[in-house]
């Protein structure tokens, strides 16, 4: 049976997809404990978070499990979770938001696509209108959600060293004013992989930008404000008429229960609650119950505030340490600087150098990680991408703290390891 052009789109494999099969064929080996997993964006096992999440989703299957399990729910999503929502954001950052502003869904991703559904595609005139990604690397899931060909754009960043083994990306705002078509910009705040937020100036310009082409501008603040907060620098999100701002309890616990909500103007949020409705029909409600309840008591800023947060600062200072001792001094690699998230971003910047080659080497040593290319946009043809997109690696910080020690140790056997490949076969 033939797939239509969508489907096709929508059924390419995907480097993220052959990994996560990967992890999971380790995990049905005998020997599985033995893998040293520094690759997926799961969060780490809080023992107090993991706790909070248990009570409370045992208080909703308690109080609300037949209103909220045993019946359909609104496509808005629960009107105890959607006001709770509203009054938070209210009262955390002084804006005058309602109800209609508001749309839960199952999961950011989900909500993801469908902004990228209702603001992207073919126009009028048959020619595609992007999504357009102002700043990578950027999540590489982002990649999988454009239903048209070519109705993906990424901009390449403009790459600023920052003493020998350290560097950051900026927007190259040049490239973003020369991108004449777009439906739509989105970025993750901070960024997934490299844990960078984005400047004042910067958002300045993506606003900006929004305003002109009359397009909105997501962005998904996952790993950010106000939850779960696993950054340095305070970065508030901002309320726009151009501006659809994501949120998720996946990083603040509950991934596996695909709950996050959009905030954004009324007439932005009103065609994702109908999408949602021709869709899904609603997101999962025991949990938002079970949210709800962390919003009122605001228990989910004690969660943010006393553990994941100083969680990941100490797991980042610990792998900057290590990596310090691990990687070849004589080598030339450098780390993104970072405001937080969850990952090491690496970039080793040698001809011999290839990062599903380092992939491969380290799978023969039992450790994962993820090729940085994946977080930028196939085809890797231009010179940038063929050089600096292939030589880009993430670690994940999730993982217990042995593993990331170990982990980072293999690896610099296995860069020693390449490089010495190399010099054999000059």
């Amino acid at each position: 049976m033939q797939l239509s052009s969508r489907g096709r789109q929508m059924s390419r494999p995907s480097g993220i997809r052959s990994i996560m099969e990967d992890i999971a064929a380790a995990g049905r080996d005998t020997d599985a404990s033995e893998w040293l997993n520094l690759s997926p964006g799961n969060p780490s096992h809080i023992p107090e978070v993991v706790a909070a999440w248990r009570r409370l989703t045992r208080e909703a299957l308690d109080d609300r499990f037949v209103e909220s399990s045993t019946r359909y729910g609104p496509s808005r999503g629960n009107s105890g979770l959607v006001e709770a929502v509203a009054d938070y954001f209210n009262l955390t950052y002084g804006w005058s938001i309602g109800p209609e502003n508001v749309v839960v869904g199952p999961g950011s991703q989900m909500l993801s696509f469908i902004a990228t559904t209702l603001f992207t595609g073919p126009d009028s005139d048959g020619l595609v209108q992007p999504l357009v990604l102002p700043r990578l690397p950027d999540y590489t899931g982002y990649q999988g959600l454009g239903l048209d060909p070519s109705g993906i754009v990424g901009l390449e960043p403009v790459v600023v060293p920052e003493g020998r083994h350290s560097f950051h990306y900026a927007v190259d705002t040049e490239a973003l004013a020369r991108q004449m078509r777009m439906g739509m910009m989105m970025l993750s705040n901070p960024a997934n992989p490299t844990g960078s937020s984005v400047e004042p100036s910067e958002l300045k310009a993506l606003i900006e930008t929004a305003e002109q082409r009359d397009v909105p501008l997501v962005v998904d603040h996952a790993y950010g404000e106000p939850f779960p907060g696993v950054v340095q620098t305070w970065c508030a999100p901002v309320m726009h008429s151009h501006v659809i701002n994501l949120f998720t309890l996946s990083k603040a616990g509950l991934p596996g229960e695909r709950i996050a909500f959009a905030i954004g103007p009324a007439e932005l949020i009103d065609p994702m609650v109908s999408f949602i409705a021709n869709s899904v029909l609603h997101a999962p409600q025991l949990l938002q119950a079970a949210v709800e309840r962390s919003l009122r008591t605001r228990e989910i800023d004690a969660l943010t505030t006393q553990y994941i947060k100083p969680y990941y600062k100490a797991k980042r200072a610990m792998a900057e340490e290590l990596l310090a001792k691990a990687m070849p001094d004589s080598m030339d690699w450098r780390l993104h600087s970072s405001d937080g998230g969850m990952f090491c971003w690496l970039s080793i910047d040698h001809d011999w150098f290839d990062d599903l080659e380092l992939y491969e080497l380290l799978k023969r040593k039992q450790v994962f990680v993820v090729p940085g290319r994946h977080f930028f946009i196939e085809p890797l043809t231009t010179p940038f991408l063929r050089t600096h997109g292939k030589r880009c690696i993430r670690l994940s910080l999730s993982s217990d703290e042995w593993a990331v020690a170990e982990g980072i140790g293999r690896l610099g056997e296995a860069l020693e390891e390449l490089r010495m490949n190399a010099r054999d076969g000059e």
